[in-house]
């Protein structure tokens, strides 16, 4: 019988020495179609991306979210948020998660496949779970970022509530918006890599 691996808890998680982030310096706003363009340029030149997506938040019952409005690519170097709204960067967007041949690792992406299918109408591919890579290895309970962080580099990995529920579909993003949208694929791409280690 395969060995079960406790997920640390909160308070464990608390006491651990921070994980350094990306600065805004490495993180670029991907808002036109040319930039959408450097964005893909850029991108391809890795074989693995940490990958997730933001949505509008709906508060009423039976309310519909029409997101993603944001979508997160990081290398181990750099992250591009792209905002949705530009129907040429939204067509790019579309066109790196159909790429097939590279690895976006991510945490619950369930959803996301959901909403990016619905939305922007391609199949994302290559999409990985990194749920299900810690379960194969005896962790019983989902990790998310906040988990796999603690256990891969015994480091805390920061999570603004504020800026989680926060209007992604806003076109005008803060900087603690920017932070976090990055930063969540930054962390995905840090814990693939080193999953695969």
């Amino acid at each position: 019988m395969s060995t079960q691996h406790p997920t640390p808890d909160k308070d464990a998680i608390a006491l651990l020495p921070p994980f350094e982030r990306l600065g805004l310096d490495r993180i670029t706003l991907v808002t036109t179609g040319q930039q959408a363009r450097s964005a893909w340029d850029a991108l391809m030149q890795s074989s693995a991306w940490g990958f997730d997506t933001e949505s509008k938040p709906t508060f009423k019952v039976g309310e519909q979210s029409n997101g993603p409005h944001i979508l997160q690519l990081s290398t181990s170097e750099r992250a591009w948020v792209f905002q949705l709204h530009d129907p040429e960067c939204s067509t790019v967007a579309a066109q790196l998660l159909a790429c097939s041949g590279i690895v976006k690792a991510g945490f619950g992406l369930g959803d996301d496949r959901k909403r990016i299918v619905h939305k922007l109408g391609i199949e994302p591919q290559g999409i990985l779970e990194l749920n299900s890579i810690f379960r194969e290895r005896g962790y019983r309970k989902d990790m998310g970022v906040k988990g796999a962080v603690a256990v891969l580099f015994n480091q805390r990995f920061i999570k603004s509530k504020k800026a989680a529920t926060s209007n992604w579909a806003n076109p005008h993003l803060s900087e603690a918006q920017l932070l976090y949208a990055a930063n969540d694929a930054y962390a995905a791409i840090r814990v693939w890599q080193a999953l695969e280690l």
